[in-house]
């Protein structure tokens, strides 16, 4: 018989609505019962794309005697993390804490008040049984012991976050200056110290930071990419170059079906742990468009199309949005969809190109992931591979097309991963945002349109009675309100598409989420995750650095420098220092846990740069748009060229002069009745010019 989570909006609770075990879902219920029947609280954390999360499923929540002992013992509650990430914030600091590591499934016991008195992660069968065999001992024969352990560790965690919010670094306008000369070289200094810390941890050898296993550093690369565009600084490109292309060629990126998977479990981006999460793609997405912007690289331009492809093809749901990830499981056996040998590769291309095939995409004799088999790469590009006697008359591109496409083919027709169709409003921001930048670089207007219509979703759908709410499925909202990342992330996307489309909804929508989120996230200078109106944990949790994803109050200063560059409201400029100042430490000391600070403070020290595209009343490009009319070739040369620079505090508009909402177009006229741009550094314009090669920026 079905459980309670069979109603459950989450995926992944559903995943356990079969499960022997009585779950409840995470609320005053369940620690209601909990209290009446006088038992501890079993908390148990992971996501839908989560392998060991599954491991530990099927070896302990589908056991009759786990269940048997979980009913006689505890209350079960199961938590989505993407759905809770309060929830899961707290007690994954508690879990590091006590055991020095995190990860999931995370399993930790809590007194029916919600004090965690013990925490792991994945348990064995055997060894999850014996635990809780142990605890009940203790619960039963020594609770003084119990309660007193878990008052120590509240206190612990509640004294460090007190001194975490109050012992701050300094300001944020003392790192970043108040805009005058000798600040913005003390900014040039500070940042630059950051970028000489990540390259102190830089592999020269494989790409990226570090050792196994590599997580894609979307957030670095961006801020290395903006670093260089801020400074001339050949190191930060190169490094941010040499990672992208390492990761572009590598068993963590689908080189047939597009889109990176969570991570490298080995140095040499070769086998991925096989999720593939709708966050790390967008971020990817946007970073790929970049590194094409900066560099012309092919495979960069490559991989940019393909991951909007893949997040469009794979993940948009039948409502317009996107959902949250492919899980890395097929059929209970990790990689199954995407593995492969060499007689496979012989079966589908014959046994000359297959050799080739072979010899391409790195698929050895002994197999580069498990039972002989490899995941496929891209080390070289097909022209190193192909002779031009094999070519004939056929570019190396074409033939590694038609390859590509006949092993799709066969792809196409193995067991498919399961879907997270959860629609997460601060993934969805970054899409937003990705889709809609990298579609006006690339010149793309069908990404833009897509990221139109899931902005229209979420807009929707995740705003009820004016709160923004975390997730959706099918239409479905969650009770679960949105954090600060889902605010400063959204707000973000938007801003970037009414750039894209010139509709000024999206920014009055955006700055509405801005506005709101001051008044919901901030206390003084300090940025919590949750807001003032949430449910109260033990703790309130904020972030002290980014992760696989920007924190919350990154992801709002971020949104903050767009917000102040395109009204010149200085109050939002104040709130992206303020959203900085509690990241200064982590920026200085750990600049690989900073990312999005610290390409949130590029930002700043290069902008505001603003670019404004006045269109004739009579004539000229729709607002906005990628392709203009046959006559209006170089006022969309003009538009490209903005979206083409890569200057990081760069806003752009275009539109009619004076046009209602848009600040940027403000009293600034149509030369002579021809489109003329307008390019504006803190606020200090250029003479307005007519032609695209009179655009200095």
């Amino acid at each position: 018989m079905a459980n309670r989570l069979a109603a459950s909006l989450s995926p992944y609770l559903r995943q356990h609505a079969d499960n022997p075990v009585d779950w409840h879902e995470w609320g005053d219920e369940a620690f209601a019962e909990a209290r009446h029947r006088d038992v501890p609280v079993l908390l148990s954390v992971g996501y839908a794309a989560c392998h060991w999360c599954h491991v530990m499923a099927h070896e302990s929540f589908e056991d009759a005697a786990i269940a048997a002992q979980l009913a006689e013992g505890f209350v079960a509650v199961k938590v989505d993390r993407e759905e809770r990430p309060d929830v899961d914030a707290v007690y994954m600091n508690v879990t590091q804490a006590l055991t020095g590591h995190g990860g999931w499934p995370m399993t930790v016991l809590l007194t029916p008040d919600g004090e965690p008195f013990y925490a792991g992660t994945y348990f064995p069968r055997e060894q999850f049984s014996s635990l809780l065999h142990s605890i009940g001992e203790l619960w039963r024969d020594d609770r003084a012991r119990v309660e007193a352990a878990a008052r120590s560790i509240v206190e612990a965690m509640q004294t460090r976050s007190r001194a975490d919010a109050t012992g701050l670094g300094p300001r944020g306008d003392d790192l970043l200056g108040q805009g005058n000369r000798a600040e913005r070289q003390l900014v040039g200094v500070d940042l630059t110290r950051a970028v000489v810390g990540l390259r102190r941890q830089f592999d020269d050898g494989r790409g990226g930071f570090g050792g196994a296993p590599k997580f894609p550093p979307s957030m670095t690369l961006e801020h290395l990419l903006r670093h260089h565009a801020r400074t001339g600084d050949a190191d930060a490109l190169a490094m941010a170059r040499r990672t992208g292309e390492a990761m572009a060629r590598g068993g963590m990126y689908d080189q047939l079906d597009g889109g990176f998977a969570r991570y490298s479990v080995d140095a040499d981006w070769v086998v991925p742990h096989f999720e593939k999460m709708l966050y790390d793609n967008a971020q990817l997405l946007r970073v790929y468009a970049h590194l094409w912007r900066a560099t012309g690289d092919d495979w960069a331009r490559r991989v940019t199309y393909e991951t909007a492809d893949f997040i469009m093809r794979r993940l948009g749901t039948s409502e317009g949005a996107f959902a949250s990830a492919l899980d890395a499981d097929t059929d209970g056996v990790e990689g199954l969809t995407y593995v492969w040998n060499a007689e496979e590769l012989v079966e589908v291309l014959g046994r000359s190109d297959g050799a080739r095939a072979a010899e391409l995409l790195g698929v050895t004799r002994h197999g580069t992931f498990e039972d002989g088999r490899s995941t496929l790469q891209l080390r070289r590009d097909p022209a190193e591979l192909f002779s031009p006697e094999e070519l004939g008359e056929r570019s190396p591109d074409a033939r590694w097309s038609d390859v590509r496409a006949r092993l799709r083919s066969v792809w196409a027709e193995r067991p498919q991963l399961a879907r997270d169709d959860k629609v997460v409003t601060s993934w969805n921001g970054l899409a937003i945002a990705a889709l809609a930048e990298a579609g006006m670089i690339l010149e793309q207007p069908s990404w833009v349109a897509a990221a139109r219509e899931a902005a229209d979703v979420v807009l929707a759908t995740h705003v009820v009675d004016g709160r923004l709410r975390r997730a959706s499925l099918k239409g479905r909202v969650s009770e679960a309100l949105a954090c600060a990342d889902d605010y400063g992330n959204l707000a973000e996307g938007l801003l970037v598409l009414h750039q894209a489309n010139g509709e000024t909804r999206h920014a009055e929508v955006a700055i509405g989420l801005l506005d709101d989120a001051a008044r919901l996230f901030f206390d003084g200078d300090i940025v919590y995750d949750t807001g003032s109106d949430a449910s109260q944990l033990f703790i309130r949790p904020r972030s002290d650095g980014d992760n696989a994803e920007p924190c919350g109050a990154s992801s709002l200063a971020s949104a903050y420098v767009m917000a102040f560059a395109l009204t010149g409201h200085g109050n939002y400029r104040e709130r992206a220092l303020a959203s900085l100042s509690g990241l200064v430490d982590v920026m200085a000391s750990n600049p690989r846990f900073a990312g999005w600070a610290l390409a949130a403070a590029e930002a700043l020290a290069a902008g505001p740069v603003q670019v404004a595209v006045v269109d004739p009343v009579d004539g000229g490009a729709a607002a906005g748009s990628v392709d203009g009319p046959p006559d209006a070739g170089e006022a969309d040369e003009m538009w490209l060229c903005a979206w083409r620079s890569t200057s990081p505090g760069l806003v752009r508009v275009r539109g009619a002069a004076d046009a209602g909402g848009v600040p940027l177009l403000a009293d600034r006229p149509a030369v002579d009745g021809q489109t003329t741009a307008y390019v504006c550094r803190g606020f200090v314009c250029d003479a307005p010019v007519t032609r695209a090669d009179e655009m200095n920026i």
